[in-house]
Order: C-alpha cells, then structure tokens, then sequence
C-alpha cells in the first residue's frame, strides 16, 4: 500500500487504485445479488417469499447484463477501455464477472431444484412435466393448447426465404429441430416458435383434473404440442432459450431538439441491441448451441445452460396462483404517526410540526393525501413536483392531474430517463400535459433525482411553503415494498430552498444560494466531505465524533477517502450500505475504525439517511443521493436536514434496530466478503426490519 501523510491530521491518503483498498463495482454489485440469493436458502423466511428472492435473483441478474456487461463490451468494442480506480480493464471485469455469474446461475438451480420444489411439493404444490401428465391432465392440456395457445403462437421456419428472426429481449423462444419436408416441399431441419407475451408463463390445472395445486409451464405445454405446429413432419428436439440484450443506451445532447421524441425512438431500438448472453436448456444438442450462439454473435462464455426453466422470474406469479397465505409473510397495515391519526388536514398538521414516514411500516398515503388536499383548497395557488418512478396511473398523478383541472398552477418535472421507466414517464407527462400542467423534462445531461413537492399557499401573513423531501420514489407500490423516508415541513427556509431548486429546473440563471438543503450537482458533494472531515477533525482535537450512515451504494473515490482519513482519526463510522461497497472496513491503519453492514430482508433497503455526531450537537439528514459519482456529481438530488429533536431521536432509534440487526445483517470484511450475522444459541433473534413492524405498523 502506497500513501501520502496528511499534515493536519497525521492520517495516510489511500491510493485507491490499489485494488485491495478499492473494490470493483461491478463486482460489488454481484454479491449484492448472491446475497439475495443466500435468503431463498433461509427458512426463516416463509416459502413463497424464499421462492420470491430465488426470482428477484433472475431480475437482477437481467439488469447486471443489460447494463453493466453490455457497458464493458460497449467499450471494449468502441476502443474506449480505461484502467477503472480499481485497477481493472473492462476485459478484466468481464473476465471475473463470468466466472462469477457462471457459478451463480448453477448455485439458483441447484436451490431451485434441491430445496425449493421439495419444499413446495411437501406443501402439495407441484410442477408437473410431461411425463407426470395423466390421462385426464393430458387431454385437458391438449384442450387449451388447442384453444388458448395455437390461435396466437406463430412458428417460424428457417430456409433462404425465412431468415433467421430478430428476437425481442428477453423473450421466450423455443429453437425446434425438424425431419421431413413440409406442404411446400421444403426441408429446412429447423425452426423458431416466439412464445406470445400475451400468455401466461404458468398454467395451474384445474380441480377435476389435479390433486392439490398442479402446475405446468407454458414452455412444457408448447413443447409437448409442438408436432401440431409443424404437421406432417417430425419434430425431433424442442428447446426453450432466451436472448438479453443492450437495453442501454445514449443519447447525444448535440442538437438535440426534443428530448421526449428522441427517447421515443431509442425506445423502439432497446428491444434490439447487441446481444450480451444467451439462456438455453441443457439438454440441447450441442449443434443447435452452436447454432444459436453464431446467430447472435455470442461465445461459450455469454451461454447459460440452466437445469429448469429459463428465466425464473416468471415464477414470481406462482402466489397469485395459489391461496396460501400460510407460505406468505402475514399482511399488515401501515401505521400513521399520532398527529395525522386525529386530524383530517394534512396541512394544517404540518402548520404546527414536522412529519416523519418510514414506509413501508408507515402509510404512505399522507402523502397522496397532501396533494388531493393541496388541490382542493382554494387557497392553495401552485403545486411543484419532482417525478421519478411514479406509474402513469399513480394516484400521485391524478391529484396533479385534479389540481390543474382546478385551475392551480401545476409544474411536473419529470425525468423521462428514468431506466426502464421512460415509457411510462412519457405517457404520464402527456396526461399532465392534457390536464394543463407545466412539463418539463429537466436538464439535459443531468437526471433529475430528486424527490420534491412545493405546495405553495396564499395565508393571512402572506404566501406559505409546505415541502414533501424524499429519498424513494413517488410510487405507491414501492413504497409498500422499499423502506423509504418521507420528510413533510412547513419551515420557511427549507420551502424557499426546495422554490429555488425548482427554478433552477424550469428555468435558466447562475446557481441560487441555497440555506439549509444540500443539493447535487453543486453543494451535496462538497459537503459531506466538510462534515466528514469535521468528525475527523474533531476526533484528533479529543472531542466526542461518530457518523452513523445508511445508504444503497457507496463508489465514490473523494467521500471513500475523506472516510478513510476520519477512520484514522479515530472516527467510528457505521456504515449500513445495501448493494455496492468499493470501501474495504476494518484494514490497520487505514479503516480499522469503519463497520459495513448489508441488510437484506423482507422489504428492499432503500433509506439514504446520515448522521453525524459533531461533539454532541447531532447532525441528521435524509438523501435521495447515495455516495456514488453518479449521484453526487452528475444527477439533481437533494440532502435534507432532520433537525426536530425527537424526529432525529426517532432516526438514531431505528438505525439502531439495523445496528443491533443479528440474522439479516451481513458484515463486510477486509478482504471484500460478506459474512452473515447468526444470533449465538442463547441469543434471541434481532431483526431490524421485524423490529420496525412492530413499532410502526399495525401487525
């Protein structure tokens, strides 16, 4: 290890580009996903939902090609390979990312088909194959193939006339062998058969015809009937493969006119990019394998033989099929802070204090309570809102669409370029739109990130701000599965703040000094390097210092370093960080003083809160940011502070659950691996999540 005293604290500056100090993102981001993983092995979790992260694996895993890899080959093939701050090359990564995905996917089946179909046929839920078919079954499946399946599935045959088909990503496609000569004298050997999105991936038999809960695959019934597809001639072999793709893309700022109506377009080419991994049933003969691996350009190492079904995600229908609330963690229902509970204004509420939310195990309806209130008042005259991930049919979006049809002044930002989301925006910016809202798209070059709403309000002593600050998405939905902050003030300097970011947006002019929030791209960075420096500074002066930080991500290099030298101070850093971690805890002299923690539960860990100590006067602040370069540097985000007393007790209280966290919590360690947390035999089981329900929410 190389490094450089500091003269004011005496602390050594790491080279991150050793790679032992400075982890490899991608890499990073792929234990994220086994640890995932890992909980689909954890019978502390009930079975559908140890079934449901065996799924959420796949989902990930998709994404990780999408992007990630199909990122590293963009740049291998475009010449733009660099030495990342981990010392690695694009082909390098590629290179681990192989070996480690490879031995994933075999790890998923393995759990998929040595514990988790077990277990479920225990609990008399089944997956028939074809030869488990009987009679009855047999003649019930050939009915709704007959009926359900051959109106809609189109086989296409391959020979000079019918090219090899251009397949959607991620669609399901079955590559079918052939013998014999078709109505037309032909004898290609070979066809593909698209299987129709429009049809359910699962198929649960009926009563008369099952015991228990059967089901099929719709992959099992199409290869079963798939003579029917091709009569007079002999199907010798049926294979089910899907193709991921680029789904990235970028677009050039140069010139461009529209931003809305180049997304459009670019929209239609991610159904089509390179091709970056091929899934495909083991059994298939290896001509057919190399066959499909020429047509798209792929080598043995982008191939997935799977034992199963390709693409488990599709299970992840499989509890809507079934009625077995037992195998399903218990509902519940969000609670409501006291205040809200007695009041029916939301407003006149936020007159007298500051409200907290900690969804899920608070409602998330306040939220879209305050806007359909803001719309109805007459006092009040303009309502402003940051829009993420949202849903064209949120019930957010129809309180704004309620607000303009009143006649209020109604301003959407929306970031179109939200990944995988961009077709959604688009529409809901064109409902907006209808309705008489302002629109508009954000600043080009920087995704707009962050989450915001400004009610403005006409009351006896003049105009008032009430202010929504959050570090998840406008989204119903997920704020019934992702752990989220809501922050609801009135506090005047914190709404003129949140006016200002809003010009900023909308409009055109030089950066606006800004009082209490911290705000990406131009003061979040430089501050939370301030305020770690300040505990560092304190520590070497012998005054009391801590941070205490909860976030998604961590990759920046500047804040990794200014938490280096604060570990070396002696600063003790608690770091709650779910997915990626570039930081290395507890190496001598360098981070002995730092903890990492990943906590992967129930709900998906997504709070950006950090807190520091500074002597005893805490500072707390909530973040749509995580520490990453992207956030930090090139995204619109916001860093709030959380400055009512018993507000930030209430904070400390619940970072303490994960803290204390003893079977959901994996510590990191010097050498880059994660370890899960066991409570001791005599030790009850702590977990954080568990903890929350039971202090928040109605159970």
């Amino acid at each position: 290890m190389e490094g450089q005293q500091s003269q004011e604290t005496g602390s050594v500056e790491v080279d991150l580009t050793a790679h032992e100090y400075y982890f490899n993102r991608e890499i990073s981001h792929l234990q994220f996903n086994k640890r995932v993983l890992e909980q689909a092995l954890d019978d502390n979790h009930p079975l559908l939902n140890r079934l449901l992260f065996c799924c959420i694996f796949s989902s990930n895993m998709d994404e990780l090609f999408e992007i990630r890899v199909a990122g590293l080959n963009h740049q291998i093939k475009f010449g733009r390979e660099t030495v990342g701050p981990d010392g690695q090359t694009p082909q390098k990564t590629l290179q681990k990312i192989d070996l480690l995905t490879h031995a994933m996917v075999q790890e998923q089946y393995d759990i998929l088909n040595n514990n988790l179909l077990p277990a479920l046929e225990a609990e008399n839920i089944r997956f028939l194959r074809r030869a488990e078919w009987d009679e009855g079954q047999t003649a019930w499946l050939r009915d709704y193939f007959e009926h359900e399946i051959l109106p809609v599935i189109n086989p296409i045959g391959l020979d000079p006339s019918h090219p090899f088909p251009r397949l959607v990503n991620k669609s399901l496609n079955f590559i079918v062998e052939l013998e014999g000569k078709d109505a037309f004298g032909r004898e290609t050997g070979m066809a593909i058969v698209p299987a129709p999105k429009s049809l359910p991936r699962m198929v649960k038999l009926p009563e008369d015809v099952s015991e228990g809960d059967e089901i099929v695959f719709l992959s099992s019934i199409i290869h079963a009937h798939a003579d029917q597809l091709f009569p007079g001639m002999s199907v010798k072999g049926c294979y089910q493969f899907r193709l991921t793709r680029n789904a990235d893309f970028e677009i050039e700022h140069d010139d461009m006119e529209d931003l809305a109506s180049v997304l459009k377009g670019e929209l239609l080419s991610r159904r089509f990019g390179d091709a970056v991994r091929l899934e495909l049933a083991e059994n298939c003969p290896q001509h057919l394998v190399d066959f499909l691996l020429g047509q798209f350009g792929l080598t043995a190492s982008e191939l997935y033989q799977v034992n199963g079904p390709v693409n488990l995600a599709r299970l992840m229908s499989l509890p809507s099929l079934l009625d077995r609330p037992d195998l399903m963690y218990p509902s519940f229902a969000p609670g409501l802070p006291k205040p809200l509970k007695v009041s029916k204004s939301i407003l006149s509420v936020v007159q007298q204090r500051d409200i907290l939310l900690h969804h899920p195990f608070q409602s998330f309806t306040p939220v879209v309570d305050l806007l359909r209130e803001a719309a109805k008042d007459p006092g009040v005259v303009a309502i402003k809102q940051t829009l993420y991930r949202t849903g064209a049919n949120s019930e957010v979006v129809a309180a704004l669409v309620d607000a303009a049809r009143r006649g209020k002044e109604v301003t959407a930002v929306i970031e179109l370029r939200a990944r995988f989301d961009e077709a959604e925006n688009i529409e809901l910016a064109s409902r907006l739109q209808e309705a008489g809202a302002v629109v508009v798209y954000g600043v080009v070059g920087y995704k707009t990130h962050a989450k915001m709403i400004l009610i403005v309000r006409r009351e006896a002593k003049g105009f008032r701000h009430y202010v929504h600050l959050g570090t998840g998405n406008y989204h119903a939905g997920n704020a019934r599965l992702y752990t989220d902050y809501s922050f609801i003030s009135s506090d005047d300097a914190l709404g003129k703040d949140v006016h200002k970011i809003f010009q900023q947006l909308t409009g055109m002019g030089k950066v606006l000094k800004i009082k209490k929030l911290f705000h990406a791209p131009f003061t979040l960075h430089d501050r939370l390097i301030e305020l770690i420096d300040r505990e560092a500074t304190n520590a070497a002066a012998g005054l009391s210092s801590g941070i205490t930080a909860k976030m998604n991500s961590l990759s920046e290099p500047k804040v990794i370093r200014a938490l280096y030298r604060a570990s070396q101070a002696g600063v003790p850093i608690e770091l709650i960080v779910r997915g990626i971690c570039c930081l290395r805890p507890g190496i001598d002299g360098i981070s002995d003083n730092i903890t990492v923690r990943s906590v992967v539960g129930r709900f998906l860990e997504h709070t950006r809160v950090y807190c520091f100590h500074n002597d005893g006067q805490d500072e707390i602040y909530g973040s749509s940011a995580d520490w990453m370069v992207r956030n930090l540097l090139n995204r619109v985000e916001t860093c709030f502070p959380i400055e009512d007393k018993k507000l930030q007790q209430r904070v400390q209280e619940e970072l303490g659950f994960y803290l204390d966290d003893n079977c959901q919590s994996w510590i990191l360690d010097a050498d880059g691996e994660y370890h899960l947390q066991s409570p001791k035999p005599d030790e009850e089981r702590r977990s954080a999540q568990q903890a929350l329900l039971e202090k928040l929410a109605l159970t």
